[in-house]
């Protein structure tokens, strides 16, 4: 029977217990991370410059459920769980029979689903006693996250926030700023891997892979820091699979189950987080849903990039992990989405849609500005951009069934909310964005720099 409610809420004693681990249901296990120095497989003791040894264990880990320590819990209790709503009046004003449902992860501190993995490796960072982490920052929504979960666990926090981002976005500066974080805009002179990219261009926009690459660098050379990464690898993706549990037990709740999802993807966290458990019941053969990674068309890692071996930052100082890139060297226009700015995508994210388990697809800036102001104008909330390109994907879900008359369910990831966007909407509606489409000649460029990697 299908609830005629709209929000789905759960109860604190239903924030998940555990994080999910996909890794245990995969068809086949992940390739191997290799060193960026010998291209050897790395060893516990290759990352422990940079990641605390329980952070290090997680992103090994084969077993299914990870616990959550009850400290990470007790901070999850002042946002989780968050609500799955019914988007009534979206439906209406598309005039489709679907049913359109959202994750809205915009109610936490720092207003993004990024505190889920912050909280979580703040707290191990402090159990080692670490007494400062650094990170990098697209558009601020991890950056802000970090800050704040530091600032709950007594630590300091440095970011390299990407220049165009620093430059659009000064308001995310500032909230980083009043949890106490130091924010430098990169490429900075401050490390090795930053005055070499301004020698090389001394205009440079910056990107998360450079910015990842000043952060790392910044960590492996100072003992009382660690490195905190908002997304791309396995233990990222696993703390953000909260959501994703959440909204399985609501959509009992709704009594109905979702024919779609749609997620959005920079690096792969958000996305992750929501559709892995889900993706889990499809592996198990428990169900057939379609799950889409929607992604920028300026930064089509997923729907143009090569499935191959490549370094996780620019400069090549990172482990070398199997993903989906557009090169290292890669570096993406200002489009406003800055948190889906990366090269590459997740591993397990890249092995999924490699397998056809999940359908990447690629939508224009401004195609996705106008459905978050479509969706923003029925619902009430103001997305970021990131996720306007989920709902871009949802809404044309929605018409398809408006012109099929077939009735679907559809399950959209809002995973943060817009309110420190407003330059980038304000340009919107003067008409001052422009589309981007990444040229095929630059990925065939920077294929060639791929770092040599013997086949396995």
């Amino acid at each position: 029977m299908v609830s005629d409610r709209t929000r789905f809420i759960l109860g604190e004693e239903d924030i998940p217990k555990h994080w999910y681990n996909i890794i245990a249901d995969l068809p086949s296990p992940p390739e191997p991370v290799l060193h960026p120095g010998t291209k050897a497989p790395v060893g516990p003791q290759d990352l422990a410059p940079l990641f605390p040894m329980e952070i290090i264990k997680q992103e090994v880990s084969s077993e299914r459920w990870i616990e959550i320590p009850e400290p990470v819990r007790d901070i999850y209790r002042m946002y989780r769980p968050s609500p799955l709503v019914r988007a009534r009046r979206l439906e209406k004003a598309l005039g489709t029979p679907a049913h359109i449902y959202y994750k809205y992860e915009g109610g936490s501190p720092s207003g993004s689903h990024k505190m889920n993995t912050a909280v979580a490796q703040a707290f191990y960072s402090k159990q080692e006693g670490v007494k400062r982490i650094t990170t990098e920052t697209g558009a601020g929504q991890w950056g802000t996250a970090l800050s704040i979960a530091c600032e709950m666990f007594g630590l300091e926090c440095t970011v390299y926030m990407v220049k165009v981002s620093f430059e659009q976005k000064p308001h995310r500066r500032t909230l980083m700023e009043s949890f106490g974080a130091t924010v430098f805009a990169s490429p900075s002179n401050l490390t090795n891997s930053g005055r070499k990219v301004l020698g090389d261009d001394p205009n440079s926009p910056g990107s998360l892979g450079i910015a990842i690459s000043e952060a790392v660098e910044d960590a492996a050379t100072h003992d009382d820091a660690k490195y905190a990464l908002g997304s791309v690898l396995n233990h990222v993706l696993m703390h953000q699979t909260v959501i994703g549990q959440e909204t399985l037990r609501q959509f009992e709740m709704a009594g109905e189950y979702p024919d779609e999802i749609y997620g959005c993807v920079g690096g792969g966290s958000n996305f992750g987080g929501l559709a892995f458990p889900f993706v889990r019941e499809n592996l198990l053969g428990h169900t057939k849903t379609k799950i889409v990674a929607c992604e920028p068309a300026a930064c089509p890692s997923l729907t143009r990039g090569v499935y191959t071996f490549d370094y996780g930052d620019t400069v090549g100082i990172t482990p070398i992990v199997k993903m989906h890139t557009l090169g290292h060297d890669f570096i993406p226009p200002g489009i406003h989405a800055g948190g889906l700015r990366y090269h590459g995508a997740a591993p397990l994210l890249s092995q999924l849609v490699d397998g056809g388990h999940v359908t990447p697809v690629a939508y224009s800036q401004l195609e996705t500005f106008q459905a978050a102001l479509q969706f923003a104008r029925a619902e009430g909330i103001v997305p970021a951009p990131e996720p306007a390109h989920a709902l871009r994907g949802a809404i044309n879900a929605a018409l398809a069934a408006k012109e099929s008359g077939e009735k679907k369910v559809i399950l959209v990831g809002v995973c943060g909310h817009g309110n420190f966007d407003m330059v980038s909407y304000e340009k919107y509606l003067a008409g001052q964005l422009e589309d981007y489409d990444y040229p095929a000649e630059k990925i065939a460029e920077a294929m060639a720099h791929l770092p040599q990697v013997a086949a396995g």
